[in-house]
């Protein structure tokens, strides 16, 4: 992942060398846009391996950019990553539906930032997984079509929210995904958006799934995942 471009848009000239030096300590190259303009530019003239971008941003705001980018040929396959002082839920909401893979709330720990746009570059690197109609993992037996889950031969009952942050979490297991991500992940009526709800919805799937449960693990500062298999 050494030499991978990040494209920083911050029109905060501190903020952006303090994410510009961190990034380089880990052997990242940095380009920055301190507009939303300069940051179209860049990214349509050389695009980069990945966009941190602030949504509050003079003339073409965060969020326009943020369409635009996912609008164009050359830049829509580009991996953006919001950095933002509002975590109001239409702000980051918007944002993953405009197709941002994830969002840092401001203020930010730099170690979080570093290990938040790792997990993004190396799930874009990862083949996608196998959409299996079952998914047999620890005691778990998922039908994904009929939507029943199993934990050692019995039956659970889940909403349809857990369920499908189940499956979601189920496909990539030993996968580290921020709240941001199983939001943009897990579609439903009742799909949470907050990074609270989030937490409220893994509290009650790992209840209802009792002896099964322990298999969803909490990554402190980062989100939750599901155990790798032992081989």
């Amino acid at each position: 992942m050494a030499h991978e471009t990040i494209l920083i848009v911050e029109d905060e000239k501190d903020i952006a060398e303090l994410i510009a030096y961190n990034l380089k300590r880990e052997g990242f190259r940095t380009r920055i846009a301190e507009s939303g303009e300069k940051g179209l530019a860049l990214a349509a003239a050389n695009p980069p391996s990945l966009i941190l971008l602030d949504l509050m941003l003079p003339g073409v705001d965060g969020r326009e950019v943020c369409r635009r980018l996912k609008a164009g040929e050359a830049t829509r396959s580009i991996p953006i990553v919001i950095l933002t002082a509002r975590g109001e839920d239409t702000d980051v909401v918007a944002g993953l539906e405009l197709g941002a893979d994830d969002y840092i709330t401001k203020p930010f720990s730099p170690k979080v930032l570093v290990a938040r746009v790792r997990s993004v570059l190396r799930r874009r690197a990862e083949p996608a997984p196998e959409l299996s109609d079952h998914i047999r993992i620890h005691d778990l037996d998922i039908d994904v079509v009929r939507h029943q889950v199993r934990c050692r031969g019995t039956a659970v009952e889940l909403s349809a929210t857990e369920f499908g942050l189940l499956v979601f979490l189920a496909r990539r297991p030993g996968w580290v995904f921020s709240r941001a991500q199983i939001i943009s992940g897990v579609r439903g009526e009742d799909y949470p958006v907050t990074e609270r709800a989030v937490d409220v919805q893994v509290l009650g799937l790992r209840r209802k799934l009792g002896a099964c449960g322990e298999v969803i693990e909490t990554v402190r500062g980062v989100g939750y995942r599901l155990k790798e298999p032992t081989p």
